[in-house]
């Protein structure tokens, strides 16, 4: 069984908790400052009191006023979400998955990892004594020698900030690394164009099916062919576990949300059958260039500016947007990354990545293979 750590608001999440005036606020806004060098960072704030972020005499304040339960603002550069009742823990990770990271202030009764901000008292530990504070993975303290007790954890000094930083990314980076790479051969198209299954076309020694497996099992965990429900009978024999579509009729998505349907905790590196000239060196560059923070690691193309979907690594946080995507009719994973923030690696050569659907472009592809 693949599985992996379960959160809350995001894969990425830790919570600065403390007592009033122990500093979260301070540190929060500093590690901020640090990681937007690298990361999408988010905050999320829970307070005990009301809070009101609309201004009186403004229109969206006099239209809630009226009674409307949610109001959205946006200028070409800011939103914001204004809504009656609690936010729920579903609509909240939809807000915020889009982010590499979420920095959480308070919620220390919530199972998050947390970094917990020692007072000078020490009266926090209290807490953590009754049990009231769990899932500690680090301390900061104004004295850390001055700690009654660190429970065997890392502690810092509350203005390390460079410390305190590298060790939460490395928190991260060590989390992510747990989570398997499977590998996904999308075969289940139905081949109308080239009048034959395209997967079981032999270019090289063996069909496109078994090569590309072979080529994905270099760098995955394991690898699944993903296929139509009527295919099953003809790709068993070939020794690969197969992944029969449960999304029907909306191309290679339903393929890959099948596949993180049966292993929701695994980033699946996705390449499809019909790519002839897809070879170790360009995987290799993929995967070694992988940004498992962000939604996806795709190729893009220099001569015309767009992703690749279908050669392209999808990390488990894009399930829930990929499902309320294909909710909303949007069914391209083109079209997904173009929309997201996701991390592309430059293709000079177009050609690597040539899609062969039809009996004439098999014919050149055969040309230019025997070339070679």
């Amino acid at each position: 069984m693949q599985t992996s750590r379960k959160f809350t608001f995001h894969p990425c999440e830790i919570a600065f908790c403390g007592l009033s005036g122990s500093g979260k606020t301070t540190l929060i806004s500093r590690l901020v400052e640090e990681f937007r060098k690298r990361y999408l960072t988010g905050y999320y704030k829970h307070g005990c009191h009301r809070f009101d972020i609309d201004r009186q005499g403004k229109d969206s304040d006099t239209v809630r006023r009226s009674g409307a339960h949610t109001v959205m603002i946006s200028d070409p550069e800011n939103h914001a979400v204004i809504g009656t009742g609690n936010a729920g823990v579903f609509r909240t990770r939809a807000s915020l998955l889009h982010l590499d990271m979420l920095l959480v202030e308070g919620l220390k009764e919530l199972p998050l990892p947390k970094l917990l901000l020692v007072d000078e008292k020490q009266e926090i530990l209290d807490l953590v004594d009754s049990g009231a504070v769990t899932n500690i993975i680090a301390l900061a303290a104004p004295d850390p020698s001055a700690l009654r007790e660190t429970f065997g954890l890392p502690v810092f000094h509350r203005d390390a900030i460079d410390a305190i930083s590298t060790f939460i990314e490395g928190f991260f980076r060590s989390d992510i690394e747990n989570r398997p790479l499977n590998g996904l051969v999308l075969t289940g198209g139905k081949s109308r164009r080239m009048g034959r299954d395209k997967a079981l076309i032999t270019y090289h020694d063996e069909n496109q099916l078994v090569r590309t497996a072979k080529l994905l099992l270099r760098h995955c965990s394991r690898v699944y062919i993903s296929c139509r429900t009527d295919q099953t009978a003809d790709y068993r024999g070939f020794g690969f576990p197969l992944v029969a579509d449960a999304y029907l009729d909306i191309g290679p998505l339903g393929g890959l949300l099948s596949a993180q349907k049966l292993y929701p905790g695994a980033a699946w590196l996705t390449a499809a059958c019909d790519l002839p000239f897809l070879d170790e060196t360009l995987l290799a560059e993929l995967v070694s260039s992988r940004n498992p923070f962000s939604f996806a690691t795709a190729p893009k193309l220099e001569s015309t500016g767009k992703p690749e979907p279908l050669c392209a690594i999808y990390e488990p946080k894009c399930r829930m947007p990929l499902l309320m995507r294909h909710a909303a009719e949007n069914n391209s994973l083109r079209a997904f990354l173009e929309d997201n923030a996701v991390h592309y690696l430059s293709v000079r050569d177009p050609r690597v990545l040539d899609n062969i659907n039809d009996p004439r472009a098999k014919l050149g592809a055969e040309s230019r293979l025997s070339r070679k």
